[in-house]
């Protein structure tokens, strides 16, 4: 299954967010986005006809876009950090 480990979860969790018990934050959503983005695109090279899983990284991928931008409009050395940190380019 594509589910992300409970594990690993915590572990993005932990790595990205903002306070002591932040969950949902940008940060960590675009983390959380950016791993299964990931995977996604893993699984897509070997499975090259699952266009339904194809349809599903693209809608994770303008999220994740999406939330970059919220976050570049309110932080833009945070975004550059973000980005750096997750290896994605802006």
């Amino acid at each position: 299954t594509m589910a992300l480990l409970q594990q690993r979860k915590q572990e993005i969790i932990s790595e990205y967010q903002v306070h002591e018990t932040d969950t949902g934050s940008a940060d960590v959503q675009v983390a959380m986005l950016t791993e299964r983005i990931n995977k996604l695109s893993l699984h897509l090279r070997s499975n090259k006809k699952d266009h339904a899983s194809r349809t599903g990284l693209l809608k994770m991928i303008g999220q994740r876009k999406r939330l970059l931008a919220y976050i570049q409009k309110n932080d833009q050395d945070h975004y550059r950090q973000l980005i750096t940190r997750l290896g994605i380019r802006g």
